[in-house]
């Protein structure tokens, strides 16, 4: 891909960190300016081998703010987005829905239309110097709902999202489909499943099991911990990530899953086990004498899976991390640290 200069939202965050860092890495001629708000879940810190390079630059500011996002565009002659920004923890969107709404929904569309307004001329008409300029917006399973004891996630899977976060995630999806159907607009949408991996935020279940068990805490497991979670580390994501970016077909979205399903009881307790011997505890009792439940959250989905068949055929991704290797490795960061 020749030279771009990408605007990423959300850089700052677990995932689109890691992706700012992977992407300046893989692609030596290209441009990043990363666009995020900071809030809770936005760590600068995250991001100290990249602001060392020239080639990228950082603005603090809220995908919501049209003025601003208008001016990133002009000033950075801005042809690729990859729209990570978005709230996404869906606790917070069970006490506080209004944020999920704003920033997911509000702040996608702000994007997009900034984009069209940018990059077209009028529909299906682009403008010369923006020929091959695409928006990526990056979404969760989540939009899926819930499955059942078999079964996998599809692009053709209809939409039934349970959660706030996941409503809000599903409207944002169908307006980045909108702006490619109604005006032309070159958009390619990717659905994850669960990420992990290094910098990801306290609050994830991964995090949280390593930070209480290294301080003796408690550690809190919804209900019976049955609900079962396709885990893809967040390398491996990014990578998929580039691809769909680069070689995508306008107009489609791509699932990817790391195919590895585990019940949230069983990660917790192999995270237990590997603790056990990394950092054995000072009783020489088991980090898994702390698992405690805890009353389970509201519309809580029972299992996710995907089928990552599409950008496997279409692409030729592959998830290199198994969830062994992948944990290890996330594991290691965490304690490190």
């Amino acid at each position: 891909m020749s030279k771009r200069n990408i605007l990423v939202t959300g850089g700052a965050g677990f995932i689109g960190a890691n992706f700012i860092e992977y992407y300046l890495e893989a692609h030596p001629d290209c441009s990043v300016i990363n666009l995020d708000k900071l809030t809770y879940a936005g760590n600068l810190d995250n991001l100290k081998v990249a602001a060392k390079n020239p080639r990228y630059k950082f603005i603090h500011g809220d995908i919501c703010d049209r003025t601003l996002v208008e001016k990133v565009f002009a000033d950075h002659h801005i042809d690729g987005v990859i729209h990570f920004a978005a709230e996404s923890h869906v606790d917070n969107s069970i006490t506080g829905p209004a944020a999920f709404v704003q920033t997911n929904i509000v702040g996608t569309f702000t994007l997009l239309d900034a984009a069209r307004s940018r990059w077209m001329k009028k529909p299906f008409v682009k403008n010369p110097e923006y020929e091959t300029a695409r928006f990526h917006h990056i979404s969760t399973d989540e939009v899926y709902g819930t499955l059942g004891a078999t079964g996998l996630f599809t692009e053709t899977t209809p939409y039934a999202p349970n959660s706030p976060y996941s409503a809000s995630k599903a409207s944002s999806d169908l307006l980045a489909r909108s702006y490619f159907h109604t005006y032309g607009m070159n958009v390619v949408t990717t659905n994850c499943s669960n990420n992990y991996g290094p910098k990801q935020h306290n609050e994830k279940l991964i995090p949280t099991v390593i930070r209480k068990a290294l301080q003796e805490e408690p550690i809190p497991v919804y209900g019976k911990g049955e609900n079962v979670r396709d885990w893809l580390y967040v390398e491996d994501h990014c990578r998929g990530i580039d691809l769909a970016f680069q070689k995508g077909r306008a107009g489609e979205s791509y699932n990817i899953g790391g195919r590895n399903e585990w019940k949230n009881l069983d990660i917790v307790a192999s995270i237990c086990e590997i603790l056990d011997q990394k950092k054995p505890r000072q009783n020489g009792r088991s980090y898994k004498d702390l698992i405690t439940f805890v009353t389970d959250r509201p519309g809580h989905d029972l299992r996710y899976a995907i089928d990552a068949s599409k950008i496997e055929t279409e692409l030729g991704w592959r998830a290199k991390e198994t969830f062994t290797t992948g944990i290890a490795k996330t594991i290691d960061w965490y304690v490190n640290r």
